[in-house]
């Protein structure tokens, strides 16, 4: 048993659909860890001023931790791993070892400058905290400013990870990283109160980065620092992932807007968004990231060897399965809100105002899920063809219109209450006051929405489409959904005099059921329409799951 186990945490992975369903259910895994994280926390705090402050002391370390990404992206690590790999081991082992040294001092020079300058930021992105939040807000931020150091880290030995297929050794991580978050809400905060549930994170990222340790020693790339750089090697590393950074900088700065602006409304604001922003994200990690993680280096390798329609075909593979899988699952989402949000967080200190707010926000969010999903895969397609400016001005134009509009919405259900009341009887919440909130949500996935309409345009500008490959399977995905959101909420009313809506078992019961009614529906209609997602799925679990060929393009040189 200990000998399978090890030679499944250094198995190569080589098919696409296998190397996608493992990350997939790291991913569910995770998801399901960062859940019971979150559900602890909205029971120990509520949607109240605390659960803010935590959720903002996240905003400037992140910040840093995209800054790393100037080095040690993995999206732009592997095609120059991989372009060095196939010369020689040697040149590629000095190569990562250059790019670790520069990143050690890079990163350990940015996080004293941020800990030196955390007050200043703090005010910028909690403007509507007091004094005393404020300086509460600074020791957490300083205190979490170690963990981009070494999620950073963990980045560049994944860049090697994955270069190798090694998909079982990086879908662990994730998993320490959660269970250590709640280890620090259950017996460090009794302790030592917030500070204790910062220090949890911290100790996840050290485990993120210490678990994946082992197997790359065993590939022969236990990084060491290398005073020998060549910093044209850095700079093409730099320069091509200038763009990527900006990027991403730009989703951190509009959190850091949205953050501002929460942090100006009612007391539990930050809080609400977030816990929201997390359950929607849960279907983002396991269909939009664990496609597009498994997809990319076969992407690379595509477009590095000129196979263009290979390339594009991959491309729509992955697209076709991600919006199979999210369109559906946004449709439960939206209408199983209640019940998702009463089951995960209703407990403890997390009132019934609390689960309302959350839950109308999962709706908002989970209108674009299936657009923020293929965002990643499209941008990483751009990157596996060296095309990096364009998914950067793509997003700073959609985050520049998310941030004005988010502005102009909230101002607008602050002040204008026939609006206010129209936008709260859409979304059932019109007997409670200061909504402000939801205006979030709602604009965030609109500018995501634009996003990826405008991605899509210029990928087909840009890198060429296959025509008519989409059509069919959103013909079949959306109608089928419409069904499962029918029958889902039919379902719901039927139950409502079944069982006990005030326990837990009771919701769980009705919302469970409402929604196997509404999938079986709408899988019995796909299986009529003969749905060519469907059948490759089906066809890829009725293998073994270790012993297939590759789906992919050449997997096994990957």
């Amino acid at each position: 048993m200990v000998n399978y186990f090890l030679k499944l945490f250094n198995r190569e992975f080589g098919g696409f659909h296998h190397a996608a369903f493992l990350l997939a259910l790291s991913s569910i895994g995770s998801s399901a860890l960062g859940i019971l994280r979150d559900r602890m926390l909205a029971g120990t705090f509520g949607a109240g001023k605390l659960l803010d402050i935590y959720y903002a002391a996240f905003r400037i370390p992140d910040f840093l931790y995209i800054l790393s990404l100037s080095l040690v992206s993995v999206t732009v690590l592997i095609p120059f791993f991989l372009e060095r790999l196939s010369k020689s081991k040697e040149r590629a082992y000095s190569f990562f070892n250059q790019v670790f040294t520069v990143f050690i001092f890079m990163m350990t020079g940015l996080a004293v400058i941020f800990f030196m300058l955390a007050p200043f930021f703090v005010k910028i992105i909690a403007p509507g905290f007091s004094l005393e939040e404020q300086g509460q807000l600074t020791i957490l931020t300083r205190i979490l400013l170690l963990s981009p150091i070494l999620l950073g880290f963990s980045n560049l030995i994944s860049s090697v990870i994955q270069s190798f297929r090694r998909f079982f050794i990086y879908a662990l991580s994730p998993l320490f990283y959660n269970l250590s978050i709640i280890f620090g809400i259950n017996f460090l905060y009794p302790l030592m109160g917030m500070k204790g549930i910062i220090l949890g994170v911290v100790l996840g990222a050290f485990l993120h980065a210490g678990i994946q340790l082992p197997g790359l020693s065993k590939l022969g790339f236990l990084p060491r620092f290398d005073f020998k750089i060549d910093f044209n090697e850095i700079k093409k590393v730099f320069l091509f992932s200038v763009p990527r950074t900006f990027g991403l900088g730009m989703n951190q700065i509009l959190l850091i807007f949205i953050t501002a602006i929460a942090s100006l409304l009612a007391s539990g604001s930050i809080a609400v968004f977030n816990l929201a922003m997390n359950m929607q994200s849960v279907l983002l990690s396991v269909i939009g990231v664990s496609y597009s993680v498994a997809a990319f280096p076969t992407l690379a390798k595509l477009y590095e060897n000129n196979q263009r329609d290979q390339f594009l075909s991959q491309t729509f593979s992955a697209a076709r399965q991600i919006i199979f899988w999210s369109i559906p699952a946004s449709i439960l989402f939206v209408v199983l809100r209640a019940q998702i949000v009463r089951v995960i967080l209703g407990t403890g200190a997390f009132n019934w105002t609390d689960t309302r707010l959350v839950a109308a926000s999962l709706a908002l969010f989970s209108i674009s899920i299936t657009a923020q999903s293929l965002i990643i895969l499209f941008v990483r397609s751009f990157y596996a063809a060296g095309r990096t400016l364009r998914p950067l001005k793509i997003n700073i134009f959609s985050s520049a219109f998310t941030i004005f509009f988010s502005f102009l919405c909230v101002s607008a259900i602050e002040n204008l209450r026939p609006f206010e009341i129209f936008f709260g009887k859409i979304l059932r919440v019109e007997d409670i006051g200061n909504i402000g909130v939801l205006m979030l949500p709602f604009i965030f996935s609109l500018g995501m929405i634009l996003n990826i309409i405008l991605l899509v345009f210029s990928f087909k500008k840009e890198l060429g489409w296959l025509n008519d490959v989409l059509k069919k399977t959103l013909f079949e995905i959306i109608f089928s959904s419409l069904l499962i959101g029918i029958i889902t909420y039919l379902s719901l009313q039927i139950f409502d005099n079944i069982f006990d809506l005030h326990t837990v078992f009771g919701v769980f019961m009705q919302g469970f059921l409402s929604g196997l009614f509404g999938i079986i529906s709408g899988f019995t209609l796909l299986i009529v329409l003969e749905n060519n997602e469907l059948k490759e799925i089906i066809g890829s679990f009725r293998q073994k799951f270790w012993k297939v060929s590759a789906i992919a393009s050449e997997p096994e040189e990957l």
